[in-house]
């Protein structure tokens, strides 16, 4: 048998003899820790049992073997050229748990969350019915689409006419002026 249990903000999945570790417990070392936000509770060839979110009456139960706090992780701060660097650590603070335990039935419900009754889909209307809704259904909303004629209507705007200063060409410079060639006698 499994669970999906909720603690710390992280979701791990247990089964009876299990050890992990989770966020820190307020529990004594060899006390009893009771989790009650069980998500999930399954068996082997069976369909799991899933809550909505939690499954009511299901209870994972364990026991703290140590309190204590994980690795070191660095953290580092730096603004280049502008010779500003801070270099800090960090242990965050963890519980080590066994599963003792997983009280609750992992086969009712059957996997599935209730069925809700079907929504009735409106018929859509056919032959010489059509028009008759589509009137209705205008008359009913009156802010719904207007024909395309009907938007033309407003009053546009004519362009704004270009400025009558037209842009004259740019003035080419003359060419550079060679040297004459010497003539040999």
């Amino acid at each position: 048998m499994f669970a999906v249990i909720k603690t710390g903000g992280k979701q791990y999945r247990v089964t009876p003899g299990d050890i992990i570790v989770v966020e820190k417990l307020t529990a004594d070392e060899g006390s009893a820790v009771i989790f009650d936000s069980v998500l999930m509770l399954g068996e082997d060839g069976k369909a799991p049992a899933v809550g909505t979110p939690m499954i009511a009456d299901a209870t994972v139960t364990g026991e703290v073997v140590e309190q204590g706090r994980g690795e070191k992780i660095t953290v580092f701060k730096k603004k280049r050229r502008q010779g500003y660097r801070r270099t800090k650590g960090h242990r965050q603070l963890q519980t080590v748990l066994k599963i003792t335990g997983i009280n609750g039935q992992g086969s009712k419900g059957g996997g599935q969350a209730a069925k809700k009754p079907a929504a009735k889909k409106a018929a859509k209307p056919t032959g010489k019915e059509a028009p008759k809704a589509a009137a209705k259904k205008a008359q009913a909303n009156p802010a719904a689409k207007k024909p395309a004629a009907a938007k033309s209507t407003a009053a546009k705007k004519p362009a704004a006419a270009k400025s009558s200063t037209a842009k004259k060409p740019a003035a080419k410079k003359p060419a550079a002026k060679k040297a004459p060639a010497k003539k040999d006698d």
